[in-house]
């Protein structure tokens, strides 16, 4: 199955055929970097991350930009409200951003350009914009004339009668259109300022993603990406002005992901499904959500939604993507004990052995595993379908486990059996490569722990099983649920019993 992507513009699910055959050209809309990252700003670089990891897995060369808005209104009232300079709190909110981003394991971005540092390709393309009467200088504003492109409108799907302003708080007199919008804003008192043409001032929000995504990826690239909320005006006025200077399409393919969504209890006592904002008060930090819960988890919750979707983000989702991600950790700890190691990176996988099985008793298995790892590409080539592969996956840990099950492989150990299982499990790891998860230490597998720790389990694990010889069940349960409120959880096993770590 050919790779398919479901595009904005068009409205539908479109072939994908990038503009130069082998490469890929990705631009994200980043941060606007006034205050702490939330989850929600991990939403976009996690699914982008995804793409980008498929995109290369089927050959493609890509480039991946996300961009840092650090000129902006809202950078200019936090930093007034905090009492600091507009770059020092720009500086402090990009480092933590970037910072989050390298917990997620997001590592994939090759550049990250910030608006401050391309005031000069911004100019140009105001002034280009100008000559062209796409644009209007007045009272050393510059705006952007709606009237003048007949298609505005096309990626939101408004009219323009329909429009209010779209900016981001704008101030200025002279617009000639209320839906006209700043391509350069007059310097006011103490603000950042850089010289322009038109006087001192600095860019609006819209022509800055436009300038810099055209100096790195070219007037058409491939895949432009964002939130839903940056659909109108942010995308649609990045549009009309990109195309209206170049003459060309902008971006090829518009992918736009869900919003995270929250519970929020109303005054009232009753709970209120809602986005989760900065205007609203209901965000959750991105540093805590990774101090609590860890990168591996909250990707795997990500993930588990197609990306158009609006992602739910309560107590319940968390706690039910911990069970769904701890049923691999206890298949690479299940398949760490039957073949004497934890499975690593450079394992021969499902491919690499299959002809030697196919014809042994282990063949039906290999043939399923086989199949359904077509499947999981199938998803991924279907729009970038994460949920439906990660459903995948869960399928194959099942086999695996119904496998060694039927040739109780835990005490019987046949060499195909166990070879086939391994192979299997690594097949199941490289896929889940693809979409970021499992990426470094098998999670759950844990490192051997000091001898005295190894001794006090192997001892407390002996008095349980001669409680239970002996009946004395209470005494039994009371030594499980006690390790188990201390984040121990001991399992009976085929070959007897073990523990693990929460």
């Amino acid at each position: 199955m050919s790779l398919r992507v479901y595009d904005t513009l068009t409205r539908e699910k479109q072939l994908f055929a990038p503009v130069r055959p082998g490469k890929v050209g990705m631009y994200l809309c980043g941060p606007t970097v006034y205050k702490p990252s939330h989850v929600g700003h991990m939403v976009g670089p996690v699914v982008f991350d995804a793409i980008k990891r498929y995109l290369k897995y089927k050959g493609f060369d890509v480039v991946w930009i996300v961009n840092i808005t650090d000129v902006d209104d809202k950078l200019i009232e936090a930093a007034a409200r905090n009492k600091t300079t507009v770059q020092d709190l720009a500086e402090k909110y990009t480092a933590e951003y970037l910072d989050c981003l390298t917990r997620f394991g997001i590592e994939s971005i090759d550049r990250f350009p910030k608006a401050s540092e391309h005031i000069a390709e911004i100019i140009i393309m105001v002034e280009k914009l100008i000559s062209l009467g796409c644009a209007y200088v007045s009272e050393g504003n510059v705006w952007f004339d709606v009237a003048r492109d007949a298609d505005y409108g096309k990626l939101s799907n408004r009219k323009v009668e329909d429009q209010e302003s779209g900016t981001r708080s704008l101030e200025g007199h002279g617009k000639r259109n209320p839906a006209d919008f700043a391509l350069w804003k007059t310097a006011k008192s103490g603000e950042p300022a850089w010289d322009s043409p038109w006087g001192k001032g600095r860019p609006g929000w819209h022509i800055e993603c436009s300038a810099m995504s055209v100096k790195y990826l070219g007037e058409t690239f491939d895949i432009h990406g964002g939130g839903m909320d940056l659909m109108f005006p942010h995308h649609e006025n990045e549009l009309a002005q990109s195309e209206s200077a170049t003459g060309k399409p902008f971006a090829k393919y518009w992918l736009h992901n869900g919003l995270t969504r929250i519970k929020t209890k109303l005054a009232s006592g009753q709970w209120a499904d809602e986005k989760m904002s900065g205007s609203l008060g209901n965000v959750v930090s991105a540093r805590d959500l990774l101090d609590a819960w860890g990168p591996e988890l909250l990707r795997y919750m990500l993930l588990s939604t197609h990306y158009r979707r609006p992602i739910e983000f309560t107590d319940e989702v968390l706690a039910n993507s911990k069970k769904g991600l701890a049923v691999f950790t206890r298949l690479f700890e299940r398949i760490g004990r039957v073949t004497g190691k934890p499975p690593v990176d450079g394992s021969p996988d499902m491919d690499q052995i299959a002809n030697r099985l196919l014809e042994s008793q282990v063949g039906n298995f290999v043939r399923q595993v086989i199949g359904d790892k077509m499947r999981f590409l199938e998803m991924m080539d279907d729009d970038f379908n994460t949920a439906g592969a990660i459903a995948v996956l869960h399928e194959i840990t099942g086999s695996i486990n119904s496998f060694l099950e039927q040739n109780r492989a835990d005490t019987d150990r046949q060499p195909d059996v166990v070879q086939a299982a391994a192979a299997a499990t690594q097949t199941l790891r490289k896929l889940g490569q693809i979409l970021g998860l499992f990426r470094t230490e098998i999670p759950g597998v844990v490192a051997k722990e000091p001898g005295t720790v190894e001794q006090l389990m192997a001892l407390l694990i002996q008095v349980r099983n001669e409680a239970r010889k002996s009946k004395q069940f209470a005494l039994a349960d009371s030594v499980r649920d006690g390790l188990k409120t201390i984040g121990i959880t001991l399992e009976d096993r085929p070959d007897g019993t073990g523990w693990r770590r929460e």
